[in-house]
Parts: C-alpha cells; structure tokens; sequence
C-alpha cells in the first residue's frame, strides 16, 4: 500500500548536451517521498530511460515507444517551450487496483496524459489536480500555448484540491474566479509573489520569501506536493498555503531536482507555521 499516488507522464527536459528527467511526477514524488510518505508513481515512458533519480518511489511503468519530451528556447520576448514527443497515455485501466485506495491522489498531467474520466476510482482520501497540462495545446511544430479546458466542468466539482499556476492561465486573472466556484479548495501561485488561495468565498495570500533564483523549475511542482499533503494531514488550507510557499521558494536555490526540500527545510517551515 502506497500513502500518495501520482499519475502523469516523467519527462525528458531538453538541456546543453543531453537531458534532465523532469515532469511534475518527479519534482511532486521525491517531495512527498522527502515528507515522510509512501509514494507510488504510474507513469509512461521509453523504457531507455534513466528513472534511479526517482530512487525510493514505487514506479508502475506504462510500456511506451516515445517519452514525453520538452525544449526551452530562451527568447528576447521570453521562453518559448516546445514538446517534441509524448508517450504513452494513462488510461483507468493502468492504475494498479490496490493502488487505487491511497489516502492522497495527484493527478498531474504536463501534456494532456492522464484522461480525467479516471476520477471516480478514488474514493478513500484527497483528490487532488495540478492541471496545467491539461491547459496546454501545442502546433505541428510542437510549441506550446495556453489552450481552453473544457474538462474543467467535469474534474473541479469532483476533486477536494487543485493547484495551477498563473502562467497557466497566460496571466488571465478573468479565469479564476469561474474555476474558484467549481471546487473546494483552489490555488493559484504567482512565483516570486507567492500564491493565492480560494477557499470558502475568501481570497487569501501567501507572499513568497525572498530568495536568490538559481532555477525555478518544477517549483511549482514541489508546491502542490507540500500542500496536498499538509492539507491531508491537517485539514488547514491556510497552513499548507504557507508550508507549500515557503518549500517551494527555497526550491528555486538549487538546480533540478536537487530543488526537492530538505529535511532541515521542512523542520523549520512545520516550526514556524504550526497548524
């Protein structure tokens, strides 16, 4: 038995001479893990493909002839991302039934994998969604833009949390307030802002601390992890609000993967920010 489940494609990130493993499944996993929790991860990917950075998760791995591969160009108007190859996607049927009961359920799509009609085989605990690659569509030529997300109606009402960034909304504040009605507990994380949370009518702000930025991916990865499980763990929204910020901006210090919060880190936020 597993205390966190996972689902959703790790990635091949595309860097100077070859690549990093990535995808929210990886930066989410090793953090869970890093929080003292039993963590199992279903995901797809070319079975070439080094996963030993994910040491210590359960990885029930979906056969696939592609991995799901992305490119950041680095342009005077900003990043530019593209995805060149997506595996395999995950179905209902790839969730291993015993799995299916863990008290904590991320599902984390990054290029439209995880089909969200799996929704109603978790039943037992907290449901929880970070959907930006549901609120990405990509051109023949593979670059990504922000895309609609019809699904919205049907995943929000049916899970108790979600996590999305601004930038997955392409900035556009007019879209929070529809998807704050459709589910309980809504988080929207602004980087080196910090992060806001809809909760029960209210609008309420974690400012982020001030940090020296080495590399903020799958800072917000890192984010959603803290808070879904401090949120499981405490009930307190607000409490994982602050927890999730304050892990998630130390995350940005440190390069990759190596951002995954560290012991000492999570003994003084749990210290500081009592439930």
């Amino acid at each position: 038995m597993i205390d966190y489940l996972i689902v959703g494609h790790v990635t091949q990130d595309v860097v100077p001479g070859g690549y990093h493993l990535g995808g929210t499944v990886s930066y989410a996993g090793l953090t869970a893990r890093r929080l003292g929790l039993r963590v199992g991860v279903v995901t797809a990917c070319a079975d070439d493909v080094d996963l030993s950075p994910l040491e210590g998760l359960e990885i029930h791995r979906v056969p696939s002839e592609e991995t799901t591969t992305f490119e950041n160009r680095h342009t005077p108007k900003g990043r530019v991302q593209y995805l060149h190859r997506v595996a395999t996607l995950l179905k209902d049927y790839h969730i291993p039934p015993v799995w299916r009961r863990a008290p904590i359920v991320h599902l984390a799509p990054v290029a439209q994998e995880v089909d969200p009609r799996m929704i109603p085989l978790f039943t037992y605990g907290l449901v929880g969604v970070t959907p930006q690659g549901w609120l990405r569509e990509w051109d023949e030529g593979g670059r990504v833009r922000p895309g609609p997300w019809p699904e919205a109606p049907y995943v929000l009402p049916r899970v108790g949390a979600a996590v999305l960034s601004i930038e997955d909304l392409a900035f556009d504040e007019s879209r929070i307030p529809d998807l704050a009605s459709m589910t309980p507990v809504l988080v929207v994380t602004r980087g080196p802002e910090g992060a806001d949370l809809y909760w029960q009518g209210e609008v309420i702000h974690a400012d982020a601390p001030r940090v020296r930025e080495v590399d903020p991916t799958g800072a917000g990865d890192i984010f959603a992890a803290c808070f879904f499980v401090r949120l499981y763990e405490t009930r307190d929204p607000v409490h994982a609000l602050h927890v999730a910020t304050y892990l998630a901006s130390k995350s940005v210090e440190r390069e990759g993967l190596d951002g995954v919060p560290t012991e000492e880190e999570i003994r003084e936020v749990l210290a500081e920010y009592a439930p």
